[in-house]
């Protein structure tokens, strides 16, 4: 059996092509202890707030969205590492090659009938073609992914590399998005639409990941508020796990604070929604 395995890559140098090596993302560490999870009154009220000086309304408040968040209090967790950025298109096509899975694609009428606001014409620039990323995105957030197939490709980085490789939870992934202190916002208690890729300054798409570094978080996250939704190993009851981060489509952006929590079918696809992992400690 040795000498079977030697032998790929033996003719891989005679042929002048090394195997590929492991990848190995780039991640930020987090350390043990404790941190300020959740919202208070007065973050809650001040991100309705947000949303009404931008969409001119008071949707958000009148649906209660933030009411559902966590309280506001000390959580304590595990060290690990986090991705720096989110999951991308080229990585995960290593991915797919590697398990032979289907690439992220969604027909017009599995689309429509998921329910959501936005109109198959703008998910169309989102989809892969004959297994290969939309053109010019390799480098963006992979979208279109469902909680199982982030859970498998987690599967297969942790075989590619030898390292355990899951979604984080919902605490792993807030302290590592606003830090230890509590921020509202990766970078700090105020809204600043340059440290972001949402719809009040960015151009209502994805954008290379990590690409605005002026939105880094204490630990060096990027991406943490706006670009992508993320999916997280938290359930929420109903087949449904916690997603974070808000996305390019939000504005104001109260939804774009790492306090901010939705819930999600785990079967669904979204434009909207990608994901990133960690390694080390699991939840305490």
């Amino acid at each position: 059996m040795r000498r079977l395995l030697v032998i790929p890559i033996l003719l891989g140098l005679l042929s002048g092509t090394a195997p590929a090596a492991p990848y190995q993302p780039v991640v930020v560490p987090v350390a043990s202890g404790p941190f300020m999870m959740g919202s208070d009154d007065a973050e809650r009220e001040a991100a309705y707030d947000l949303d009404e000086a931008a969409y001119g309304h008071s949707a958000t408040r009148q649906q209660g969205w933030y009411s559902r968040e966590m309280p506001r209090r000390v959580v304590t967790t595990g060290s690990y590492g986090i991705m720096q950025r989110p999951v991308t298109n080229d990585l995960y096509a290593r991915f797919l090659l590697a398990a032979r899975r289907p690439a992220p694609y969604i027909d017009r009428t599995t689309w429509e009938r998921q329910g959501l606001i936005h109109p198959y014409g703008l998910v169309e620039r989102f989809l892969w073609r004959e297994g290969s990323p939309p053109p010019r995105r390799g480098v963006h957030p992979v979208v279109l992914v469902s909680h199982a197939d982030a859970t498998a490709f987690a599967a297969w980085l942790s075989a590619e590399t030898g390292v355990a490789w899951r979604l984080p939870t919902e605490a792993e992934w807030e302290k590592a998005a606003r830090g230890t202190a509590g921020r509202r916002f990766p970078w700090g208690d105020e809204f600043d639409p340059q440290r972001l890729n949402s719809h009040d300054n960015g151009p209502f798409d994805s954008v290379p990941a990590g690409s605005i570094p002026a939105g880094a978080s204490p630990f060096g996250m990027l991406d943490a508020a706006g670009q992508v939704f993320e999916w997280t190993a938290t359930p929420a009851g109903g087949n449904r796990f916690i997603d974070k981060g808000g996305s390019w489509d939000d504005k104001g952006c109260g939804v774009c604070r790492p306090a901010a929590r939705h819930s999600r079918l785990a079967a669904l696809k979204h434009i909207l929604i990608g994901f990133r992992l960690v390694r080390g400690a699991g939840p305490e």
